[in-house]
């Protein structure tokens, strides 16, 4: 089979197509041969060094997948059956990752797609709709509490203000006037100009600040002064700590919820409810995965670019 990989860390062109053996499915385990893979931030950080710095290659990233079961473990609990056309959540190690033809994974880690979607559509929810989900879950908020939400124009910004209203929280998102028209569309009930003075603009419609944030721009000390005192922002790169007021960091990692079939599963009903929207900024052969992540490194990406490694029909 064919795979998206690097043996030294750099920058985008470091990633080359390579050969490598076919997977066999071990205990509990299901092989999907895989159409299509997103690609995000996360994977580009992977590619620059991030978790792969002094482990010998190649390295394969990609955290997601949709294509068809090949193989299912007799031991596996799982409903599914080989040729349905499934998603999946990846965590990558080594070898193991969403940029190639075939992959093995954990029962758990698998779903059916949404009815009606494409394999490229269904490969940008599994990761960033879990990490979503995780800080919504995280945060724990009641109904009709005020959640801050940076980045809101990206694919994780996104599901955070469509999971977020499907809970009933209110919204206020930031975005640029590009984005403007896009951010309301997602459901965020006030849109705030990005940067340095979105904190100032929220204290002018709530002096006393919001209940939360989920910073998906990692905006981190730009933004403190718009919680208000004691509340949580969730960061997706680590950062942590108390800061004035008792506003707290905290940190997130979608890898907790792996195996989660219970998430994934609730991600899927979501999409066919109408409460997700899936988007596909643009599909390219997997032998441009270079330029898909120089795109994804630039900036201004809305939804995901996909990476096609399969042939059967995209249906």
């Amino acid at each position: 089979m064919k795979a998206i990989a690097f043996n030294t860390p750099g920058g985008p062109d470091v990633l080359e197509v390579m050969e490598f053996p076919d997977p066999e499915v071990g205990p509990g385990e299901v092989l999907i041969r895989v159409q299509a893979t997103a690609v995000s931030p996360t994977d580009t950080t992977r590619r620059a060094g991030a978790r792969t710095k002094g482990r010998e290659g190649p390295h394969v990233p990609g955290m997601d997948a949709a294509g068809v079961i090949e193989a299912i473990d007799e031991a596996a609990d799982t409903d599914l059956t080989v040729g349905d056309k499934v998603m999946a959540f990846v965590v990558p190690k080594g070898t193991h990752g969403g940029y190639a033809q075939r992959i093995v994974v954990p029962a758990e880690s698998v779903v059916r797609m949404p009815k009606d979607t494409s394999f490229a559509e269904a490969s940008t929810l599994p990761m960033n709709g879990l990490t979503a989900q995780l800080a919504l879950d995280t945060l724990d908020l009641p109904e009709g509490a005020k959640l801050a939400v940076t980045g809101a124009a990206g694919t994780l910004g996104g599901y955070v203000i469509q999971l977020a209203k499907h809970r009933g929280l209110t919204v206020i998102a930031d975005a640029s006037e590009d984005d403007d028209d896009l951010v309301q569309e997602l459901g965020a009930d006030i849109v705030k100009l990005r940067g340095e003075n979105f904190a100032e603009a929220i204290r002018e419609k709530f002096p006393n600040g919001v209940d939360a944030i989920v910073d998906g721009a990692v905006q981190v000390d730009e933004i403190v002064d718009a919680a208000k005192d004691g509340a949580t922002i969730i960061t997706i790169r680590g950062a942590e700590g108390e800061r004035d007021r008792g506003v707290t960091f905290r940190p997130i990692w979608v890898t907790e919820y792996d195996r989660r079939q219970d998430k994934l599963e609730e991600l899927r009903q979501l999409v066919e409810d109408g409460v997700l929207t899936l988007r596909v900024a643009d599909v390219l052969p997997m032998d441009q995965a270079p330029e898909a992540h120089r795109r994804m490194e630039a900036g201004g990406v809305r939804g995901r670019i996909v990476l096609e490694l399969g042939d059967l029909p995209w249906a």
